[in-house]
């Protein structure tokens, strides 16, 4: 099952000058003075966290210069001056690269709207995995392609509208994601913190930017969410869902980036051995089209 989802167009991409100062901002509001070593005297500060003078002296930098790279102008900015001011704010990994990207740009607006293909050979691999939930999700959080155990876990998405395709609208816009998803937060987290990473990459991407502005429009849980500009990468970890024919599954995940398309993924499922939700897998596995169409019929429809 392949199908690109047909997201509205857009004029324009987010303001990556705006995206810049906004993240910087963000990160110097979170550090305290004691956190890197700096004396506190206890006078009250009229800034969260540390002053721009106070990052840039720890970055080895003038005032001057980072306070317009946090005005949003990063051009002509050298790596190694990226470097220390990530050290200087404690970025992590997925942090510095968001950075680089938002300073040093290296992806074209024509390279952001290409159309998104999933291999025949891929499909194929996703439907010999019978007893595996998998899925392969793109740019801006599309599903591009999925298996029967993923319909059976997540519901049918070959009944779902091709734009509607999308985890990003699924869990803000489609209320039974709450009841789907035990910790329903911290998946909204996990996909706010990817969209962020994208843009990061592609702030170009006119349709990154109306999925955006749509989910801000529609979601005040999005808006507080993606106000925060945190960014982080996940491929692997465990999910808690309230499936309606088995109960609670805790289902480890895999996300591997596939070799010769970095902006796809493939998502492996799976359950630790002889645990109920192994068992609750299995019958999944077992039912087969029944299990899909029962999924399909459930709240969870669509994700």
């Amino acid at each position: 099952m392949d199908e690109r989802p047909d997201l509205p167009q857009d004029a324009g991409g987010l303001d990556r000058r705006a995206e810049l100062s906004e993240f910087l901002r963000t990160r110097r509001a979170r550090l305290r003075p004691e956190d890197v070593g700096l004396a506190h005297y206890g006078r009250q500060r009229r800034v969260p966290g540390l002053r721009r003078e106070e990052l840039a002296q720890l970055a080895g930098v003038s005032v001057a210069y980072y306070t317009r790279l946090e005005q949003g102008n990063g051009r002509n900015v050298s790596a190694e001056i990226l470097d220390s001011i990530a050290r200087a704010l404690r970025l992590t990994d997925a942090e510095h690269a968001h950075l680089t990207h938002l300073a040093k740009p290296k992806h074209k607006k024509k390279q952001a709207v290409r159309t998104q293909q999933v291999r025949a050979g891929l499909r194929q691999l996703l439907d010999a995995m019978d007893e595996v939930p998998a899925y392969i999700v793109g740019r801006r959080s599309e599903v591009l392609a999925w298996n029967r155990m993923a319909a059976a876990v997540f519901g049918d998405w070959s009944r779902v509208p091709a734009q509607e395709r999308n985890w990003a609208r699924m869990v803000f816009l489609n209320p039974e994601y709450r009841d789907l998803y035990i910790d329903w937060e911290q998946k909204a987290i996990d996909v706010v913190c990817g969209l962020r990473m994208e843009a990061g990459c592609y702030p170009d991407d006119p349709r990154l930017s109306a999925l955006v502005g749509e989910l801000s429009v529609k979601s005040e849980d999005f808006r507080r969410l993606w106000a925060t500009h945190d960014v982080k990468e996940k491929s692997h970890g465990v999910k808690r869902l309230r499936h309606p024919l088995v109960g609670e599954l805790a289902l480890h995940y895999q996300s591997f980036r596939l070799a010769d398309d970095a902006d796809q993924a493939m998502m492996l499922y799976h359950a630790e051995p002889g645990s109920p939700s192994a068992e609750g897998l299995r019958l999944l596995a077992s039912w087969g089209a029944d299990a899909t169409r029962a999924g399909t019929a459930s709240p969870h429809t669509g994700g």
